[in-house]
């Protein structure tokens, strides 16, 4: 919901009274109210309700306790990676790339064409380039020298089965999986 507080200088706009609270500790509760009344003015403008977390854990086989993983969540299309981690241990192995397919997978059968995500540029910028992630923009921050990549990912599965008899992919991409009446199969990718 935009916000509706008005230009400095310009008195406020009559209306109920609110007193303003700057925190850097909001409850569990003080959170879903802002996401629920979100959630809901999205329903209502879009008609979609389907916003939902994503995670792939990653638990100690010993303890089942989480030691890293992925968090993010699904809406409106869109797969937002918000959290991914690993200890060093467990770097290098193939694991990550793994985490990250297994969740862009979960958001694919979630009918997310999409993904996007923010790392540091000391992270994982190139790890997620590795993956298939395409950069999308960056934001410079601190330390010096630091940014804040953006990065972006289609989901949409790869139109190699069928194509459209009239030549357009984007037909597969609105409908995938289901072949129009006449089409014939692919054996490469539309992407040539």
């Amino acid at each position: 919901m935009p916000p509706s507080d008005t230009s400095p200088g310009v008195p406020p706009r009559s209306g109920p009274r609110t007193d303003l609270v700057v925190t850097d500790a909001p409850t569990p509760a003080d959170i879903a109210v802002i996401s629920d009344a979100l959630d809901r003015f999205n329903r209502e403008k879009t008609g979609v309700d389907d916003r939902r977390p994503l995670a792939v854990l990653v638990r100690d086989p010993r303890t089942q306790q989480v030691v890293g993983g992925l968090t993010g969540r699904t809406s409106l299309g869109l797969f937002f990676v918000d959290l991914f981690f690993l200890p060093p241990e467990l770097r290098g192995s193939g694991l990550g790339a793994e985490i990250l397919r297994r969740a862009e997978d979960e958001a694919r059968a979630r009918g997310c064409g999409a993904a996007v995500l923010y790392t540091i540029s000391f992270q994982a910028p190139d790890f997620y380039r590795k993956q298939g992630w395409e950069y999308l923009g960056e934001v410079p921050c601190d330390p010096p020298g630091t940014s804040r990549v953006f990065m972006t990912k289609e989901l949409a599965a790869p139109a190699t089965e069928f194509d459209h008899p009239s030549g357009g992919a984007d037909w597969f991409l609105s409908r995938p999986g289901v072949p129009p009446a006449g089409s014939r199969r692919w054996r490469s990718s539309w992407r040539r």
